[in-house]
């Protein structure tokens, strides 16, 4: 066979889902979804991606169309930061920084008029190096209606009361993961979840624990080799267990989130991984690199499950920073290297379409898309949101405009837009 030819071969089969549908069949037929936020807290968006984990938000009066003078209100956010506004009753917390990272608070905003409320800096040692993208307060916050939970990097974990209190810190100390970390906390139960992965440095290495979300102390910590990575875990049930996923560096592993104890591991990621997993159909959907892969893994299995759990697995479309999302039978994902929308059959992995949004920029987009009323909100980092109709065939409704830099992922509650911009909050309703 001629390299050409075989080169050709493996790029057909790489990119097209695996030869046997039997595993996608099987997992469509497994329980196993994200654990969701209920009660009280399924009101609002009191974590990373909304209640759904994964930006599907619940149907409700939003309007689809905006402009750049668009809003109830508008009001200016000290410092900057990418982390992305949760709600809770009457209130938006974010996390923000200043200068070099040498000043670092969480902020308390009211919902009705956009007033400032409080204003929280934390204690800090030092200062990180991060990437001019990524800046200093990237993590988004999560509460559970009675503490707000944030991370910010060698500093630590923090919770804080509502009226801006610091309640409990825990550090870390120096976390080197080249571009400085981005991951949000994620609660369970009792504890907080939090992974960084980091080059080895004096008293620090890559770690996935659970902190004690009253007190901050640690529940269990479990090392690991990853050197780079800027996603966010999530928590997930099988049906049979509950499983603590990470997407990170060369992999997807899963740990119990009541041990710590690593239970399965799927090779195949990129060297940089940030999107965080979305799950659906049996499978959770992991994505990395600038190119791919795109993975589509059965959960529940022991040890290296990666010739054996893996569904699909595709190049094609695969975004760096933006998370994915499924609505319906579809996995829909923006590579913001070219401003591709690309969807996928969720369960097998077919192709449906690919499209593009906007003008081709490298690292184009950072905020995770949302759903919400059968529509697919896409915010490009110039403030751009494209509309797009959920389904099997491209359908741009709309174009709306920020005006603003956008790098954080909006916020729906009650029927209004929540935006963070380069230095604003918004409210659009």
């Amino acid at each position: 066979m001629t390299r050409p030819l075989a080169v050709a071969l493996l790029a057909i089969f790489t990119a097209a889902p695996l030869a046997h549908r039997s595993l996608g069949e099987v997992a469509a037929s497994v329980e196993v979804r994200m654990i969701e936020v209920v009660g009280e807290g399924a009101k609002y968006w009191p974590r990373w991606r909304g209640p759904s984990g994964q930006g599907d938000a619940a149907a409700g009066p939003y309007i689809e169309t905006w402009t750049a003078k668009s809003g109830v209100w508008k009001t200016t956010v000290p410092g900057r930061g990418n982390s992305s506004p949760i709600v809770w009753g009457d209130r938006i917390f974010l996390t923000t920084g200043y200068g070099n990272g040498e000043r670092l608070s969480m902020l308390a905003f009211s919902r009705a008029d956009g007033k400032q409320l409080w204003e929280t800096f934390i204690p800090q040692s030092g200062v990180e190096y991060v990437h001019p993208k990524n800046r200093f307060a990237s993590a988004t916050p999560t509460t559970d209606g009675k503490l707000i939970y944030a991370s910010f990097g060698r500093h630590g974990l923090f919770a804080f009361d509502f009226d801006g209190k610091l309640v409990w810190q825990h550090k870390f100390g120096i976390i080197d993961n080249q571009h400085g970390p981005a991951g949000s906390p994620v609660l369970y139960k009792d504890r907080i979840f939090i992974y960084q992965d980091a080059n080895p440095a004096p008293g620090q290495s890559a770690f996935v624990g659970a902190f004690d979300k009253a007190t901050g102390k640690p529940i269990w910590q479990t090392p690991r080799g990853e050197t780079v990575g800027w996603g966010s875990a999530i928590v997930i049930t099988t049906g049979v267990r509950d499983e603590l996923i990470v997407s990170s560096q060369r992999r997807v592993a899963a740990y119990d989130p009541i041990t710590g104890k690593e239970l399965w591991t799927a090779r195949g990621m990129n060297f940089e991984v940030i999107p965080t997993p979305v799950v659906g159909h049996g499978l959770v959907f992991a994505s990395s690199g600038r190119a791919g892969p795109t993975m589509a893994i059965r959960p529940g299995g022991s040890g290296d499950v990666t010739n054996t759990h893996v569904a699909w697995t595709s190049p094609r479309g695969s975004p760096f920073v933006p998370s994915g999302i499924v609505v319906g039978d579809l996995l829909y994902l923006i590579n913001d290297m070219q401003s591709i929308l690309t969807v996928y059959e969720a369960a097998t992995g077919k192709l449906v379409y690919q499209d593009r949004l906007g003008v081709a920029i490298r690292e184009g987009f950072s905020a995770s898309p949302v759903h919400v009323n059968g529509k697919i909100f896409l915010t490009n980092d110039d403030g751009q949101t494209f509309v797009v109709e959920a389904g099997r065939q491209f359908k741009l409704l709309r174009t709306n405009e920020l005006g603003e830099q956008t790098l954080a992922s909006p916020a729906l509650v009650d029927g209004t837009w929540y935006w963070r911009t380069a230095n604003s909050l918004r409210a659009i309703r």
